[in-house]
């Protein structure tokens, strides 16, 4: 009972308050999230070498395909579940959530296969070169036998968030951060296990998170229940979930072949220790973008729950919100990255080579990185109202419509600077095509109705 009230906040709570609840803890928790990617790759670049690390960011997109179909089910269910829990349609989120949970043990042992069949000649197929495949194939390996704990703990972590619980989602990213980051140096310098260690220490910490989410779930402490019953698919269930988490699975899966793309062109007209630089890269990107997801999907419930219940004014204000918090970080990170981008590599390498490489290709990366918080909101917002058309637009505008043509095209004209200065003018139409489709559908979340209920305007049923 109590975690059913939990739920209901998100249609009473004062909007400002609701979102900086659930924004805060996601943001924590991704934070913490990405420390310990970056952790790693320090440890990896310190511990084992530039070429290290460029093996792990050839092999980084086999881990993206994974991860995409886990977040088509964790973000779809989630959207789905929370709409239902708003209609008060306890029964049926129940079910939704069974349903996930048969989908993910498909696609573990679907990864532990793959482990064993089709590794070594996928990693070759994506880049990989004599000098950096055997650390791939060590990094990779592990990964995929855990398949099963990192998809778990990624489609559960979107799903206690659905329920308004995000003090506990934040919980289930620290846990294995933390774990990881202990765990690392351990495997790779104490064990002599190098890259090898690095993984091993990955799957220990998303193992032992599992186990606690799990009991979340079968303790009672959820307002979702586990049950066998529901374990069983039905198709329309899972249609409906994949449908809405679509444009997830293409934003993931559209990041798997942006890398293999870039991956492929810095080799072509860079090297390797270009490969690594931009594996170094990659990991800063991740940590000063999480702060706009985090808002994001503090935003996702509030919106989805809302719009199940019908309260468009929350909704609106809810929007309105979360654009002028991600505006505001994207330009603190523009700020940030421009003044010091030196500091920044220095983090991760003493190599004079790699951090002069690395500040010049950031600064060209981050240049329009104020852009960014306009297109999350815009997909996270559509993939909250259920809308997947839009949300899959909006998802594959920037990885798939826009930045990987202009990846591969450029270096023809100006070399390897040519990737790098593709990610800000994807950015730029990305934006652009965000603000476009939010402006257009407008009467949903921008409407002059100060009503907290009111009839829903034409516009939100039209995909």
């Amino acid at each position: 009972m109590k975690q059913k009230l939990q739920s209901e906040r998100l249609g009473t709570e004062p909007i400002p308050k609701l979102l900086k609840n659930l924004s805060i803890p996601a943001m924590i928790g991704m934070f913490v999230m990405a420390l310990y990617n970056v952790v790693d790759t320090i440890f990896i670049s310190y511990g084992v070498g530039i070429d290290a690390v460029a093996g792990v960011t050839i092999a980084f997109p086999i881990m993206m395909i994974m991860m995409a179909v886990s977040a088509a089910m964790g973000i779809g269910g989630a959207s789905v579940i929370s709409r239902r829990l708003g209609e008060r349609r306890e029964g049926e989120a129940n079910q939704v959530f069974g349903n996930i949970i048969s989908v993910i043990i498909i696609i573990s042992v679907l990864g532990m296969v793959s482990a064993f069949t089709i590794l070594e000649p996928t990693l070759r197929l994506f880049g990989a070169t004599p000098e950096v495949l055997a650390y791939a194939i060590d990094y990779m390996f592990p990964i995929l036998l855990g398949t099963f704990f990192f998809s778990f703990a990624f489609a559960t972590n979107n799903i206690v968030r659905s329920e308004g619980n995000a003090k506990f989602a934040m919980m289930t990213m620290i846990i294995p951060a933390v774990i990881n980051i202990i765990l690392d140096p351990i495997f790779i310098f104490g064990l002599n296990m190098g890259v090898r260690g690095a993984a091993i220490a990955t799957v220990i910490s998303q193992a032992s998170v599992t186990i606690v989410i799990l009991q979340y779930f079968l303790t009672g402490k959820s307002s979702l229940q586990l049950r066998l019953a529901d374990l069983k698919i039905k198709l329309a269930i899972i249609k409906e979930v994949i449908a809405v988490g679509l444009p997830a699975f293409a934003q993931q899966a559209a990041g798997s072949i942006m890398m293999i793309a870039i991956n492929t062109m810095l080799i072509r007209f860079g090297g390797d220790l270009h490969v690594g630089v931009f594996g170094i890269i990659q990991r800063i990107i991740m940590f000063t973008v999480m702060p706009m997801m985090g808002v994001m999907q503090g935003m996702q419930p509030i919106v989805g729950y809302n719009y199940g219940a019908k309260n468009y004014e929350r909704l609106r204000e809810t929007v309105i919100l979360g654009l002028k918090v991600t505006i505001f970080i994207s330009f603190l990170i523009f700020a940030l990255v421009m003044a010091v981008p030196h500091w920044l590599m220095m983090i991760f390498t003493s190599d004079p080579e790699v951090i002069a490489a690395g500040s010049t290709y950031l600064r060209i990366m981050f240049s329009a990185v104020f852009l960014i918080g306009i297109q999350v909101i815009g997909s996270g917002l559509y993939q909250a109202l259920g809308k997947p058309k839009q949300a899959l637009i909006l998802s594959m505008s920037r990885q798939l419509i826009f930045l990987i043509p202009l990846v591969l095209i450029l270096p023809h004209f100006i070399g390897v600077y040519g990737v790098f200065l593709a990610f800000p003018i994807s950015d730029f139409f990305a934006c652009l095509l965000a603000s476009i489709l939010m402006y257009r559908d407008r009467a949903i979340f921008f409407g002059k109705g100060k009503n907290k209920t009111v009839k829903e305007p034409a516009a939100a049923s039209s995909t």
